[in-house]
Order: C-alpha cells, then structure tokens, then sequence
C-alpha cells in the first residue's frame, strides 16, 4: 500500500506463463498506461525482466495482479502468480504489492470488443491492457482509501 502521500511511478504486471503485460503510472501515481507485453520465455526470465523494467522506469513500487476466484479464494493461478513473485523479490528490492485482478482481463476484452479489436491484434494488446487496468485499478483504491 502507498505510504503517506509518497509519490513516484508504480508498475503494473499481469503475469502468464507467455505473456506478461506491463503498464507505468505517471509521478504523481495518478494515471496509469499500458507498456507493452514480454515474452522472455520462463518464470525466472521474466521475473529478471520485469525487475530491469522496473528499475528502468525508475519506479517506487511494483503492483502484481493476483489472480482470485470469484469467493475471493485462491487456486492454481494464484500459486503460480505468487511463484513469481518470490523470484522477483529476488531480483530487486523495490517493494511489491498484489492487487486482485478478478475480471480485468474479461474488462479488456470487453474494452478491445467495443473498440472493434479483434484476433490478433486483441491478443497482441490485451494482457498489456490488463496489466494497466490492474495497476489504475490499485491507484484509485489507494487514492480513495487515503481520502478517508
């Protein structure tokens, strides 16, 4: 969770076994905007991937989407997501936050339908997508929770 009114850039990750989407939010942790997608092939790869982006972006913290199911419960994608996490965590030491991801990527898809995306430009976007919509997701939450 942001601490404080500390401001700085925040990635966003929505990982999978292929293709991981990044998304950066902009200083002030305000708005946040797809990235694109890698492929570096394997779990460490990307983990090694991510943390050079992220020091890249010179970001203050790192949001993983965690993928629940629809009880909030969590199964084997959350295992998998939480694997990579601790390999990550690993490779640099900027903090990390999970931040649920149920339906973000079924609101990608919905976003790319209505914007008349289809086949494989929708695959090429969509996890880059996911990852920004994970990440303004986060922002507004903490944004609205600090108002309080």
């Amino acid at each position: 969770m942001i601490e404080g009114n500390a401001h700085g850039k925040y990635l966003g990750v929505d990982y999978g076994d292929v293709r991981t989407g990044l998304a950066v939010s902009d200083i002030s942790g305000f708005l946040a905007g797809g990235i694109g997608q890698v492929s570096p092939g394997g779990m460490r790869h990307t983990a090694q991937y991510v943390a050079a982006e992220a020091k890249k972006q010179g970001v203050v913290r790192i949001i993983v989407g965690l993928p629940k199911n629809m009880d909030g419960s969590e199964g084997f994608r959350a295992e998998a997501v939480r694997a990579f996490v601790e390999l990550l965590k690993a490779e640099t030491d900027i903090p990390i936050d999970f931040s649920d991801e149920r339906l973000s990527t079924c609101e990608a898809h919905r976003y790319l339908q209505g914007t008349g995306t289809g086949g494989k430009k929708r695959k090429n976007v969509v996890d880059t997508l996911s990852a920004q919509i994970i990440l303004q997701d986060y922002l507004d939450r903490e944004k609205n929770r600090q108002n309080f």
